[in-house]
């Protein structure tokens, strides 16, 4: 990528203040014993739908003692409005758009991903669960050791939950590499439609009643669409509810396990989520496959009642409830434990260079081109935000580009979208009030970077034909 730290201070450095420009990040200390890593991903998890983000309903006992134990942070952000594009920017640290071919359907073609250079390094690799980041699930691709790609299914009268299986194939995998050091993607489908409820949890939400006037109104506005497909909302949220807390139990078992092993103190441990909360009623054609009026849609899509929290938006849009998500971070001695980190902005496209600093790779190949930064720093503590500007886009020709730097967040138009937006996320985060007519200079500023990122892009995209989202 051509952007440079000294490029943006060229541009910015004169009107851009309080905080948006900070000086380069110090180096952590080396742990004489390279860590371990465990990456548990949820799939359509909103910002708003864990306890320990402000739900007033929710059970999640596990994540919030995981969130107790280390840093929670407020603002940290996905590289995709869906699955896929989510999980190829934390992979590859490359933006999604760059990928002239869909990757879930051709992969990442010659790209380095981060399970590589760890299995270079001397790592165990594991995958257990949802996949969608290219054709072939067999072990070694993406340099990944041990691949169990479970498919998202209704759980049956064995399992706890419908991640019961992928979370026990994560346990095995620590168990089987306890005594070398390992990285693990356990990538969950919980909450992705369809909801259907967990039969093991609804018991615990039996007394709830709702008050939705104390629910936010991204929520408050998903009551209402559940009605529109005549659904009763207290008991479509009671069906979401316990599906969040069957994913909050799958958790609590792989830590215990970690705890058995031995392993919990030099584990690093992050919990997130791939995007914002699906949304009930989907923006498609009447009577399309993905039509959540079809009869065999319509009950599982009046559970789609997760919380994009205080912000707009959920899945399938670059809005704040979109691409802003939940990010615990763990690891005894290192990370500050019961901290909330409300000031740096973090991304997961940092996730490739920041897990190899803390693995001990100083060095990564010349030819990585990576978009990220190493924020690893501000995972143990550091009180700064990521100095490079975050851009979203998605891949299709004639899109339009988003760019966060600092507090400015920048919709750019295109033929589609004439308008442009420009939203102070620090004044407000639900994006309602557009400053686009009023900071011109800002505008123009931050569609000159946009400008200047879309250059380095494909000009034509090429679908493949995954449906999967």
């Amino acid at each position: 990528m051509a952007f440079s730290k000294g490029w943006l201070v060229g541009w910015f450095g004169i009107i851009l203040v309080g905080g948006m420009l900070l000086p380069p990040a110090w180096s952590a200390e080396k742990a004489a014993i390279r860590p371990n890593f465990v990456f548990i991903f949820a799939d359509d998890l909103g910002y708003g739908d864990l306890a320990c983000y402000g739900h007033p309903y929710v059970k999640t006992p596990n994540l919030d003692r995981l969130a107790s134990q280390g840093t929670r942070f407020t603002q940290a952000y996905v590289t995709g409005m869906t699955c896929c594009p989510s999980r190829t920017g934390l992979m590859t640290g490359k933006y999604p758009a760059t990928y002239a071919k869909y990757m879930s359907d051709f992969g990442f073609g010659n790209r380095t991903t981060v399970t590589e250079l760890l299995h270079q390094h001397g790592y165990s690799t594991g995958h257990c669960g949802k996949w969608h980041i290219g054709p072939n699930e067999t072990p070694g691709t993406y340099g990944i050791d041990e691949i169990a790609a479970k498919p998202n299914q209704p759980s049956n009268s064995k399992d706890q939950s419908r991640d019961s299986s992928l979370f026990q194939a994560a346990i095995e995998f620590l168990e089987a590499n306890a005594d070398k050091p390992f990285y693990l993607n356990v990538w969950g489908h919980i909450s992705h439609f369809p909801v259907s409820g967990a039969e093991d949890f609804l018991p615990l939400y039996e007394d709830l009643e709702l008050n939705e006037s104390e629910c936010p109104p991204g929520l408050q506005l998903k009551f209402e669409q559940c009605r529109s497909l005549q659904g009763e909302a207290e008991a479509s949220f009671k069906n979401y509810l316990s599906e969040v807390t069957a994913l909050d139990a799958e958790v609590g078992r792989l830590l215990k396990k970690l705890d058995e092993l031995g392993l919990s103190e030099n584990t690093i441990v992050v919990f997130s989520s791939d995007h914002g909360p699906a949304p009930v009623v989907l923006g498609v054609k009447k009577d399309s496959k993905k039509d959540n009026r079809r009869p065999e849609r319509i009950t599982f899509a009046r559970n789609m009642l997760g919380s994009p929290g205080p912000f707009r938006g959920g899945k399938h849009t670059f809005l704040e409830g979109g691409v802003r998500v939940p990010f615990i971070i763990r690891w005894p001695d290192h990370i500050p434990a019961n901290v909330v980190n409300e000031n740096s902005v973090i991304s997961f496209i940092d996730w490739l260079p920041s897990i190899c600093q803390l693995a001990g790779i100083s060095s990564l190949p010349d030819d990585l081109d990576q978009d990220g930064e190493d924020i690893s720093d501000i995972w143990l503590g550091a009180d700064r935000s990521r100095t490079l500007p975050l851009f979203w886009r998605t891949n299709a020709n004639n899109a339009s580009s988003v760019v966060r730097f600092g507090n400015w967040k920048y919709f750019a138009s295109n033929r589609r979208r004439g308008t442009v937006e420009l939203y102070d996320l620090l004044a407000d985060p639900r994006e309602e009030n557009n400053l686009a007519e009023v900071e011109t200079r800002i505008v123009e500023l931050l569609q000159a970077m946009v400008e200047k990122w879309e250059a380095t892009l494909p000009k034509d995209y090429v679908k493949g034909k995954s449906r999967e989202d």
